[in-house]
């Protein structure tokens, strides 16, 4: 069939066209006069993957991933979130919810559970392309509900959000806790066997530092017993040369009487010379020289008993620091045997309080995550009551409605023309008989000379007008 085959099968068969479509018109507008009107509230998050977190201190670089955005998405359409709207709205305490549950299920099955179905139903959660926002947009009967159920939703996934985050951090809480209490018992165990062990030892397990204090004191105590050795050494020559030792050459009282014995001799061989060694004179003289010497030796004698006496005290001196050498020898050997002994114990007690204090710093961390406020999902715009419904839009369906209609008037005008087939056109005799049209005569009562308006077609097999078309054989 070609185009002016079908505009004459429509213009012949305009009524029925026209009915269809006028029907379906009229249906399409009663139905949506007739259904109850829908009303949509939209409620806007902002997902924040980039914020620092405040406990940890811990900054996300980059753009929130695809994943992270659908897991958001994922969490709002989730069952838990819609449980926990119907928590906060205290739906199963409303007798009616009951009751249309009931109804529907006849019993069978979970109330709540049919109630977040419900819910999820009239849900429709999206996201902003290239942004980090997200649509919460709700369905329901009248305005005021499908604003207070878009609200619902976006408080039910803070909640959500939030416990996500702070249930593990008290689940970790909990368990560093516990974990603390028995890293501290081992601290104290470890400490009192280290303590026990100094007890039982009569010492201090000494940091190394202390240990070098001990032996510079042993090495101090050596220096001064050599020292004194050396000292010692030269004071029993001195004591066998008693006359030569410094200790008579520097006593300014041996000089002056060295000093005076001279003067007294050169004094005594002038008067012998002079006067004769007979001369009271002379023998004076004499008795004064031997005065000054016989002092002179008791000086020297007693410079002598001196020097013994400070002998004598550097031998006790060196007996008492090599006494006190090999006590604090035996003490730094002490020390370090003990150490070395008691150095497991000492290393037992760091690892346990090393392992404790990072235990602790974790149980710190943890509880205050677990008392965050704040999760990383903020409301951006809550909803509200919407002023026009949703659906049914009258206009946009009487517009599909007639565009429908069309194609259904002009299908069941064709589906009638296959059914009663007649020839309508010039081109068709010519088609259906194969031979020429000789001419084209006006219908009677017809309009004027236009083909296919009524027209009668000669042909060398007779006249035919707008009978039914001959049936072709197979």
């Amino acid at each position: 069939m070609n185009l002016s085959q079908f505009l004459s099968v429509v213009r012949a068969r305009w009524w029925v066209t026209l009915l269809v479509f006028l029907l379906t018109v009229a249906v399409a507008v009663g139905v949506s006069l007739v259904l109850p009107k829908q009303y949509m509230a939209t409620a806007t998050l902002v997902v924040d993957q980039l914020r620092p977190d405040p406990v940890a201190g811990a900054a996300y670089t980059g753009n929130p991933s695809p994943a992270f955005m659908a897991t958001q998405i994922d969490v709002l359409k989730s069952d838990r979130v819609a449980q926990q709207v119907v928590i906060n709205q205290h739906l199963m305490d409303d007798p009616g919810v009951r009751e249309a549950w009931a109804k529907a299920t006849n019993g069978a099955g979970s109330a709540e559970t049919w109630l977040v179905e419900r819910l999820q139903l009239a849900l429709d959660v999206k996201p902003s392309r290239e942004s980090n926002i997200i649509s919460v947009t709700y369905k329901a009967g009248t305005a005021e509900k499908a604003a207070t159920y878009a609200n619902a939703f976006m408080q039910a996934y803070l909640d959500v959000s939030l416990k996500l985050k702070v249930d593990p951090a008290k689940q970790y809480s909990n368990f560093f806790d516990t974990r603390a209490k028995e890293l501290r018992a081992n601290v104290e165990r470890a400490q009192s066997k280290l303590s026990a062990y100094q007890r039982e030892k009569g010492v201090v397990i000494a940091s190394d530092g202390q240990i070098d204090v001990e032996s510079s004191r042993l090495n101090e105590l050596s220096s001064q017993l050599g020292a004194l050795q050396a000292v010692n050494a030269g004071a029993g020559t001195r004591e066998a040369h008693a006359t030569s030792a410094q200790e008579v050459t520097n006593s300014p009282i041996v000089g002056s009487l060295r000093a005076d014995v001279t003067r007294a001799e050169a004094r005594l061989q002038e008067l012998t010379s002079r006067l004769g060694d007979n001369h009271p004179q002379v023998i004076e003289a004499r008795a004064t020289i031997n005065s000054l010497r016989g002092r002179l030796d008791a000086e020297m004698r007693r410079i002598s008993g001196a020097v013994g006496v400070v002998g004598s005290i550097n031998r006790q001196r060196e007996v008492e620091l090599r006494a006190a050498l090999e006590v604090q020898r035996a003490r730094v050997l002490k020390m370090r045997t003990a150490r070395e002994e008691g150095a497991v114990l000492l290393r037992d007690v760091e690892n346990a309080q090393r392992a404790y204090d990072a235990v602790l710093t974790r149980l710190n961390q943890s509880s205050l995550e677990s008392q965050t406020t704040q999760s990383n999902a903020y409301v951006l715009a809550e909803a509200t009551p919407p002023i026009e419904p949703s659906s049914p839009k009258i206009t946009r369906n009487a517009m599909l409605a007639s565009i429908l209609g069309i194609l259904l008037g002009v299908g069941a005008a064709m589906l009638l023309e296959y059914t009663d087939r007649r020839v309508r056109t010039v081109d068709e005799v010519s088609e259906l008989l194969g031979l020429p049209v000789f001419g084209v005569l006006p219908k009677p009562g017809g309009m004027g000379g236009l083909p296919g308006a009524g027209t009668l077609a000669l042909s060398p097999r007779g006249l035919f007008g707008s009978l039914p078309a001959p049936r072709k054989e197979a």
